[in-house]
Parts: C-alpha cells; sequence; structure tokens
C-alpha cells in the first residue's frame, strides 16, 4: 500500500515539474533579422552585436552588387535578469544613437503557459548636422521611439513563429501629410534544419496607408549558425536600416526589382555575473 502511494505521489510529482517546465531557444538569439525575437539575455550575460548591410544587389559589377557600400550597427546587450535586458548601440546610418530596455513577460511552458511573450520599448536619436543651422531647431525633433509587444509560440524542436504588434513615433517628420505615429504588425519563424542551423524569415506590414510614397513593408530572409559562443545570421532584406525606426517606416527596396541587400549579423556573449 505504502508503495503504490510513493509511486502515485511521484507521478504526480513528475507531471506538475513536466508543466512547470520552461520551453527554451523559441528563437535562437534576441534578434530574427533586423527586429528583436521574444528572447532576452540570461542574468550577467553582455551580448556583443556586429551588423552589416550592403548596397542593393541589382547595382551590377561596377558596384561590386552592392559590397561597396554599406551601413553598420554596433549594438552592446545585458541581462540585468533572466527576464529584462537592456542595450545600446549606433548605426552609421544616419549616425543614429539607439537604446532599448525589453521585459520577459511570459515563459511558454510544457502543459502550462502556452505563449512567450516580452514587451520591448526603444528610444533613437538622429546624430546628423541640421541641414540648415541656422533654422530654430530643437533637439526633440532628433527622438524617435517605437513600442512593441512580441507574442511567440515554440510549436516543436524545429518551429517557432511570433508576431510583433508595433508602434513607431517620429518627433520630427518630412511634410505636414505624414504621419507621426505609424501602426505595424510583424511576422517571423524559425525553422531548424540542424543542430547548428535554421532558416528564419521576418516581415514588417504596415496598417493601411501610413507610409509615403515609395516606401516599403520590410520582408527578410535569412539564416543562422550557431556556434559556441557566437550566432552568424546572414540574410537578404529589403532593409537598409537595423532599427525599427529605419525598416518600419524607411524601406525602401522592392524584391521585384532586386533592389535586395545582403547582411549579415554576429553576436558574441559574454559572461560578466553569475554562472
Amino acid at each position: 500500500m505504502k508503495i503504490n502511494i510513493l509511486f502515485l505521489l511521484a507521478l504526480w510529482g513528475s507531471s506538475v515539474a513536466a508543466q512547470n517546465e520552461v520551453v527554451s531557444q523559441t528563437f535562437r538569439d534576441t534578434r530574427v533579422i533586423n527586429g528583436h525575437s521574444v528572447e532576452t539575455s540570461p542574468l550577467g550575460e553582455m551580448k556583443f552585436i556586429i551588423s552589416h548591410r550592403f548596397g542593393y544587389i541589382n547595382q551590377g559589377a561596377y558596384e561590386l552588387f552592392g559590397f561597396d557600400q554599406s551601413t553598420i550597427r554596433l549594438g552592446l546587450d545585458y541581462g540585468i535578469s533572466d527576464r529584462l535586458t537592456v542595450g545600446i548601440g549606433r548605426s552609421s546610418y544616419q549616425k543614429t544613437l539607439d537604446g532599448f530596455g525589453k521585459y520577459r513577460v511570459l515563459k511558454q511552458k510544457k502543459g502550462g503557459m502556452p505563449i512567450s511573450l516580452s514587451a520591448m520599448s526603444t528610444i533613437n536619436c538622429n546624430t546628423l548636422k541640421w541641414e540648415v543651422p541656422e533654422r530654430n531647431n530643437f533637439f526633440t525633433s532628433r527622438l524617435s521611439y517605437a513600442s512593441q509587444l512580441i507574442i511567440a509560440k515554440k510549436f516543436s524542436d524545429s518551429f517557432s513563429w511570433q508576431i510583433m504588434p508595433t508602434l513607431v513615433h517620429l518627433n520630427l517628420v518630412p511634410t505636414s501629410k505624414d504621419k507621426h505615429d505609424i501602426i505595424a504588425i510583424g511576422s517571423a519563424t524559425r525553422y531548424q534544419i540542424s543542430k547548428t542551423i535554421s532558416l528564419t524569415t521576418e516581415y514588417y506590414f504596415v496598417i493601411t496607408e501610413q507610409l509615403a510614397q515609395g516606401l516599403r513593408n520590410s520582408l527578410a530572409i535569412g539564416i543562422d549558425i550557431e556556434t559556441k559562443g557566437h550566432v552568424f545570421q546572414l540574410h537578404f532584406s529589403n532593409s537598409r536600416g537595423m532599427i525599427e525606426k529605419f525598416f518600419i517606416t524607411d524601406t525602401r527596396g522592392r524584391w521585384e526589382k532586386a533592389e535586395i541587400s545582403l547582411g549579415f549579423n554576429i553576436t558574441r556573449d559574454f559572461r560578466l555575473r553569475g554562472r
């Protein structure tokens, strides 16, 4: 009788443990391609990210299919806790400084919570010299913001999907007809094809006609290669900017005309605290 009771208690305990088991690595890194994934950095981990985008491949051999032109972003992310990550970065495109905070609100659990949820907020500052310095220019005109919810689910060891409702606010817009607030819905997928290689997609759809003529929705397709301490992401995208302000509100490339940029992200992790 005692053995039966102990056996039932063991089964119940293993069932509870299984329900509380957190689903890990919904995406392989904290970035999908241009935008963020649902993942946050672990406590005490410093992440150094080098992001590079070349020119459009349709420019031909004279521009070495875009390799003669490039933009770069250097970023540092840090895990204040397993749920909270903060980061800073600097892009050569419009000499932009950016900072962000991302908090993991929910974690998907086997037999329990069906999704993961992160909330992110960013602030960006354009540091280009004013084209007309003598005007009454304001520092606040240099600023823009983005707020985003990232809702993700890992359906299997091979496939994950997330959606990203996003609001971008621009303090300064080119004309009075342009929108200060732009709402977009992003979608991203990851498909694991081997232990170290996965395919990724990322698309941001701007709701209604909020973009000026000539601007496009951002679409990117990539491949992630994971090694010890590094993640190398190689991709093609019609966006050349690497923060929300740029790839959501300032994408100009058209896939049908091969206005596509080759790009990559290289991530290196450093443990500063904890095990």
